[in-house]
């Protein structure tokens, strides 16, 4: 995948549990362009250092290794449909 999308969420977080369905119809539409992974923070305490997290949810769009992007909170489909796009580009 040229593309990843990492979800930082937590089982307890709201704004969470109302983006996982968008993100399951985005790994649909995306399939085979964008890498789809979920890390839970409560979890994955090293990880999230790593990438900075402070607010969950979180979707750090990943290009190389290297984070070239991120939305923090609860979005749209529409603007995660956007920001992957122009990050796929």
């Amino acid at each position: 995948m040229v593309l990843e999308l990492i979800d930082f969420y937590a089982d307890w977080c709201a704004p969470c549990k109302v983006m996982e369905p968008v993100l399951e119809e985005l790994e649909k539409e995306y399939s085979g362009k964008v890498g789809f992974k979920k890390i839970n923070v409560d979890q994955n305490q090293d990880e999230s250092s790593k990438f900075g997290i402070m607010s969950i949810p979180t979707y750090v769009f990943v290009k190389e290794g290297k984070e070239i992007d991120r939305v923090i909170g609860a979005s749209s489909k529409d603007n995660l449909k956007s920001k992957i796009d122009l990050n796929l580009s």
